[in-house]
């Protein structure tokens, strides 16, 4: 079963599988959903990097009214994402205890994982899509008549081939490799990965160095995917997926990009490193058979100046930040610096 995202996991191999609903939410509706306000509910998990994305995005755009926010408990239990964190155990919008139960709604008996991030129909109840890879593209593109004013463009037409080649290469050897290298059974596979996720930080240190941002002076996508994966990499990639050549506090390029993108409205404020810690290593029992969560590390050194403004940039290009976190959807301080 799938813990985020969605995996499988071979003798030796560590595979992510494709997502299996991947309808998708556009303007003209073409897929048989069309955008609209307070019809789709988000399904996330706080402890999931490829959730996260959506939740980051969904706040940098203002999409807070248009898409409500479910939030799962980050351990599982043997039917996967639970709503053990609201009353009486079920989901307030939809009624339901498991995320399982949209699955089984769209199509009875898939056998495939139940991951997030996910959007479900409120009225019908069903599963429309757990494709992670598309649902942050279509909130930048497909849903703009509902941004907020000042919405910054994530996913710009001139940049685009640009945004597309960066992700790809920070997908196949970060935001994947660091699970490819934790999952691995054999040696040679974890150290071709590992090696792998640390070639691709050095690039992008390297490429970060004179830029405050991947592509452009502004915060893309691109940004987006890699931070989730950089916010997670000392407090679980470091340890608990032997991704330990270095950490990313010793990296001075990276430690400080990934502190001006913590300290940015809508990238920070969405980050729950007790959840981040807790699901990975109560949840990954084949790797942390003991369910121990570790004290460390510091996190008081997200919130330390990073200089990075000396480089330009205007993180929202011609738009604003984003006002304040809706208060049911603050992160609790126990998993903040």
């Amino acid at each position: 079963m799938s813990t985020d995202g969605n995996t499988a996991y071979g003798k030796k191999t560590f595979k992510r599988s494709k997502s299996h609903f991947a309808d998708r939410v556009t303007a003209d509706g073409r897929d048989g959903w069309p955008v609209e306000a307070g019809r789709y509910r988000l399904v996330v998990s706080r402890a999931c990097p490829w959730a996260s994305r959506a939740v980051v995005s969904r706040r940098l755009l203002g999409l807070e009214d248009a898409v409500s926010l479910a939030v799962a408990d980050p351990v599982q239990d043997d039917r996967s994402w639970r709503f053990t964190l609201d009353t009486g155990g079920r989901d307030p919008v939809l009624g339901i205890r498991y995320l399982s139960e949209a699955y089984d709604a769209r199509e009875k008996g898939y056998p495939g994982g139940v991951s997030v991030p996910a959007l479900v129909d409120v009225p019908s109840g069903k599963l429309v899509t757990n494709d992670y890879q598309r649902i942050t593209l279509d909130f930048a593109t497909e849903w703009t008549a509902l941004h907020r004013p000042g919405a910054p463009d994530l996913y710009p037409k001139p940049l685009r081939g640009e945004i597309d080649e960066i992700m790809e290469g920070v997908y196949r050897d970060v935001n994947n490799g660091v699970y490819r290298a934790g999952f691995a059974t054999d040696q040679s596979e974890y150290e071709g990965a590992c090696r792998d996720v640390f070639r691709r930080l050095g690039l992008l240190s390297q490429r970060l160095a004179d830029r405050r941002y991947l592509v452009g002076d502004t915060i893309t996508e691109a940004d987006i995917r890699l931070f989730t994966t950089l916010v997670r990499f000392d407090a679980v990639y470091h340890g608990h997926f032997k991704c330990n050549q270095w950490k990313l506090a010793e990296d001075p390029v990276l430690w400080a990009y990934a502190r001006d993108l913590y300290q940015t409205p809508g990238f920070g404020d969405t980050v729950d490193f007790d959840h981040i810690k807790r699901h990975y290593y109560q949840v990954h029992t084949g790797i942390n058979p003991t369910g121990i969560v570790p004290l460390g590390p510091d996190l008081s050194g997200w919130l330390a100046p990073h200089h990075r403004e000396e480089l330009g940039g205007r993180p929202f290009g011609d738009g604003t930040p984003p006002g304040p976190v809706p208060v049911a959807e603050r992160v609790p301080a126990a998993g903040r610096p």
